[in-house]
């Protein structure tokens, strides 16, 4: 079976597959961290080396499936309410990460996934700051962990308040990570709420290239890492999209293309967590992430149930 294992093609191929098969990242993240975990992984750093820059390519596959143009005009008015909210989070996260002693890279990683998008945000930060494949593995699967909760949650939480469309739009696209789990539970509660939730997501999603050139600045002075060019790559893309419209359903593809990419990434990176390297790391990462999950989604939600925070907009 080792053997077999130590085969480098054979763990791409089965990315591939999983790929092709599968739409969740998450389910792909799993699948790779069972099979390493039970049965081992050989290769594991040169699944990691390719995990890294199909990571990066598929980054900028996603840059085509936002609309920089669309999301500041009819978002403007979030844009205020997103810088806020992820900095806010980003502070408290480094103070829960002090306080639970969790290692920096992690920590910044985890505080980055809440407070912008989740598993992109992550993806984009983690080469920039020079984060290890294990941190990264970690803090993606936390993030999807909680994801997945807020699927089950969220719905019921704001019928339980009687919110409206608007504002359970708005609090999903500010306290729920990952934008598909914005879109999921958006959609369950209203198409408004969907209208909103992901504008106001998207918008916020645009936070993550100052955040990680923001990080690889502090990361260079440190470490002297690369710069994370394909970052800019990213935002050229969703500057396409958006002056090209007539190329609209080619973008679309791409970006379908990128999102198969992050699945195939992600088994990857799940490949390459180990037993013990995950006892090493132990329960502290978790009860951050949960902990800085709550606070952000409690506070969001008074801010708008009081009437501080407001957003709406016409339906598409």
């Amino acid at each position: 079976m080792q053997n077999l294992l130590s085969n480098f093609y054979l763990w791409v191929l089965v990315a591939i597959i999983i790929s092709v098969f599968s739409k969740s990242p998450a389910v792909a993240l799993c699948v790779g961290a069972a099979i390493s975990m039970t049965l081992g992984n050989p290769v594991r750093k040169k699944t990691g080396n390719l995990a890294k820059k199909i990571l990066q390519l598929a980054i900028v596959m996603l840059g085509f499936g936002l609309q920089i143009n669309v999301v500041l005009k009819v978002g403007y008015a979030s844009i205020w309410i997103t810088m806020i909210s992820i900095s806010a989070t980003m502070f408290v996260g480094y103070i829960l990460g002090k306080l639970f002693s969790v290692e920096r890279d992690l920590s910044i990683l985890l505080s980055s996934g809440t407070a912008i998008c989740g598993g992109s945000a992550i993806a984009a930060m983690s080469p920039a700051i020079g984060a290890s494949e294990m941190h990264t593995a970690v803090a993606m699967a936390v993030v999807f962990l909680l994801n997945g909760l807020a699927l089950i949650i969220f719905p019921h939480v704001g019928h339980m308040l009687n919110m409206s469309q608007n504002d359970f739009g708005l609090w999903s696209a500010l306290a729920i990570h990952d934008t598909s789990s914005v879109v999921g539970a958006a959609s369950i509660y209203g198409m408004q709420a969907l209208a909103v939730g992901t504008t106001v997501k998207l918008t916020r999603a645009l936070w993550i290239l100052p955040l990680a050139f923001a990080g690889a600045k502090i990361n260079n002075s440190e470490n002297k890492a690369k710069f994370p060019w394909f970052l800019l790559f990213f935002l050229l893309a969703a500057m396409l999209r958006s002056y090209m419209p007539a190329y609209d359903d080619y973008f679309m593809q791409m970006a379908f293309i990128g999102k198969r990419m992050m699945v195939f990434t992600l088994f990857l990176i799940g490949a390459g967590l180990t037993v013990s390297e995950l006892k090493k790391i132990g329960m502290k990462p978790l009860v951050m992430s949960v902990l800085l999950w709550v606070i952000v989604s409690v506070v969001s939600l008074t801010v708008i149930l009081e009437g501080w925070a407001h957003f709406s907009m016409p339906m598409f």
